[in-house]
């Protein structure tokens, strides 16, 4: 069975091919615009981190463009940023990074690394495991996270290294199901997200703990996530929808079959209203500034929603404002 990152990727892919080559091309000089001079990728302000850059190369390899001194720079910056101690998202970053320039472009980032380091690597997210059964952010912290649980899982399994006790962690995620369907982050919050949901499927779909009843229910509450403007909510106290979460609840909801749920050429037309015409994307409406982080998730969502996605009005084939 291919990791849970491998057939989301790939299925991304596939569906970021079907836009026109012109926009495709847009989004891909924006993201390759944003490469420091280290090889890395930045935020919108600030130096190169792991975290951007993550989302800088999956927006890249999701548009063919991830080779050549682009990829060549970037392996050089994922080598300079190893080391065992990081953060669970930057290992993310760093082993999904490196795994994409492997396939897109062959290159072993790590070939100058012991044998081990995969080892000491899974050890050390090990040190995150909470007394519940699940991982949490840090070291420091007291309870499990459903969505650094779900990061933990995706690191192991693209590292090939089992997960230890996974009947703990499927256990720890069916616990911060709450009442209406969805779930929790960590245990002290009051309400369901759209994000822990999206995580907490992943993990249980990557676990292949995944019923029935726990799909149809989330299946619900995603499309009760849906407001007029066609995104999905990040939780019913948020009055405005993102495209974090458009992309998130609509991943999940491809998972489980549920995109009828909810009315997707709606939050296809969200996503494209959040696409600049210089190429990138914004979070919602009331952002001012694109990132490579949200230029993902635009990507992903014309992906998904559409195979017959074509540019939008405000960024017609060949780049250029209408208005």
């Amino acid at each position: 069975m291919s990791p849970y990152l491998q057939q989301l990727t790939l299925r991304l892919a596939a569906g970021v091919l079907g836009l026109p080559a012109a926009v495709r091309q847009i989004h891909a000089d924006y993201v390759r615009s944003r490469q420091g001079a280290d090889g890395g990728f930045p935020g919108r302000e600030g130096d190169s981190d792991l975290y951007y850059s993550g989302f800088a190369l999956r927006s890249l390899f999701l548009l063919g463009e991830l080779s050549g001194p682009a990829a060549d720079r970037a392996a050089g910056f994922l080598r300079g940023r190893f080391q065992a101690s990081q953060n669970v998202l930057d290992v993310l970053s760093l082993v999904y990074g490196a795994t994409l320039l492997e396939w897109s472009a062959g290159m072993d980032v790590f070939a100058a690394e012991t044998a081990c380091w995969r080892d000491a690597v899974a050890a050390s997210l090990e040190r995150l495991r909470r007394g519940d059964g699940g991982y949490a952010k840090t070291c420091e912290g007291a309870a499990g996270s459903t969505y650094h649980s779900f990061l933990v899982a995706l690191c192991l399994q693209l590292m090939g290294r089992p997960l230890p006790q996974p009947e703990r962690l499927i256990a720890f995620v069916l616990s911060q199901r709450c009442e209406g369907g969805g779930f929790r982050d960590i245990r002290a919050a009051k309400r369901a997200g759209t994000n822990p949901t999206a995580a907490a499927i992943g993990a249980l779909k990557l676990l292949d703990a995944l019923d029935h009843g726990v799909a149809d229910d989330t299946i619900r509450f995603l499309s009760e996530m849906q407001t007029a403007e066609g995104g999905l909510l990040a939780n019913t106290r948020i009055p405005m929808a993102d495209l974090l979460s458009t992309f998130t609840g609509v991943v999940t909801l491809a998972d489980l079959a549920g995109l009828d749920a909810i009315d997707a050429p709606a939050a296809l037309r969200f996503a494209r209203s959040l696409e600049c015409p210089q190429g990138g994307f914004r979070g919602a409406a009331w952002d001012l500034d694109t990132d490579v982080e949200y230029t993902f998730y635009g990507l992903g969502c014309l992906a998904l929603l559409g195979p017959e996605a074509a540019p939008s009005e405000s960024m017609p084939a060949d780049g250029r404002r209408t208005t």
